[in-house]
């Protein structure tokens, strides 16, 4: 599993996490919406920690500057 997020999309994908987190601690969003709110922000966080994304692998994108 090489990486293929860059570091500004990395914490592109933290800060999302954490608003829709945020969103959901609120009680702004509920019920179906939140879940699916939470399940994002989970696979946004271990996606950024990991620096990996499945999905730009399938598509063979990467937003990593290679040196």
């Amino acid at each position: 599993m090489n990486k293929n997020m860059g570091f500004f999309d990395q914490v592109v994908r933290g800060l999302i996490a954490i608003s829709l987190i945020a969103l959901n601690i609120k009680g702004i969003v509920s019920g179906g919406l939140a879940v699916a709110a939470v399940i994002i922000a989970v696979v946004f966080i271990l996606t950024s920690v990991f620096g990996f994304c499945p999905i730009y692998e399938l598509f063979g994108i990467s937003s990593r500057k290679i040196n």
